[in-house]
Formats: structure tokens, C-alpha cells, sequence
């Protein structure tokens, strides 16, 4: 079998501009650039701006929510970041000790990671309910 028999699978016939680079595929570049400058910034999925500084409750991924079925910290948001990263301010975390008695620790001033996050929610117009899914004995 000779060269030409070998690279014929290639799409070309094995006229040398098979394989990686040649002429295949990178021809669109300037198209995908100009693309990239016509779409427009992403958007926040949450704007916070109309937080700022009003009372929010936050809840953190893993750790101290497993402790208690309250909404763990609540705030009054003074900053925020692309990444969700927040500044609170007048931080009251809500404990709740092994024979259910609950109170309340004050933090002040905290940042909370963004990724950490899992439930941002404003305390006006917000009301804790009974569990709808909770089975009754």
C-alpha cells in the first residue's frame, strides 16, 4: 500500500492537506469574532439594586441551614458583585440548639461568597408558612 492508498480516508484523497490545519474548518474565524462583538453584555438573573439597603435573609450552600429549618442569616444588603457576592450588614444569624430552643447571634458586618449562596429573599412582603407537603400523623 503506498502513501496515497493510505491517506486516501482522510476526506482528500491524500493530497497532503489532510489531517490537522490545512484548509478545513478555520476559514469562519472572522466571522465567530464578529459574533462575540455584536451580542450584548449578560444580564444579572437577580437584580439586586432594588435591595440595597433593605433586610434580606440568605441561606448558604451545606453547613449551618442543616441546623435549623429558619433561613439561617438575615441582613441588610449594603453591596453586591457580578458574582454574587454580598455585603451585609447588621447580620443576625438564627440558631436552634438540640432541644429546639431557638436565639439569635449577632455577626455585624459579613461577605458572603456568592457560590455559596442558595436562597436570597427580601423580608418585606416575605411570611413563613406551614410546610404544604408535610404529612400529618
Amino acid at each position: 500500500m503506498d502513501n496515497r492508498q493510505r491517506g486516501s480516508f482522510r476526506g482528500r484523497g491524500g493530497q497532503g492537506s489532510g489531517g490537522r490545519g490545512g484548509s478545513r474548518g478555520g476559514g469562519n474565524q472572522g466571522s465567530y469574532n464578529r459574533d462575540q462583538q455584536e451580542r450584548k453584555p449578560r444580564e444579572a438573573i437577580l437584580d439586586l439594586a432594588k435591595f440595597m439597603d433593605k433586610a434580606i435573609t440568605v441561606k448558604f450552600n451545606g453547613g449551618r441551614e442543616g441546623k435549623s429549618y429558619l433561613c439561617p442569616f438575615v441582613g441588610t444588603l449594603k453591596g453586591y458583585d457580578q458574582l454574587m457576592n454580598l455585603v451585609l450588614d447588621d447580620v443576625k444569624e438564627n440558631l436552634r440548639d438540640e432541644d429546639g430552643n431557638e436565639h439569635t447571634r449577632e455577626l455585624g458586618l459579613i461577605v458572603a461568597r456568592g457560590p455559596m449562596l442558595t436562597l436570597i429573599s427580601p423580608i418585606d412582603g416575605s411570611e413563613q408558612i406551614d410546610n404544604p407537603f408535610l404529612q400529618e400523623a
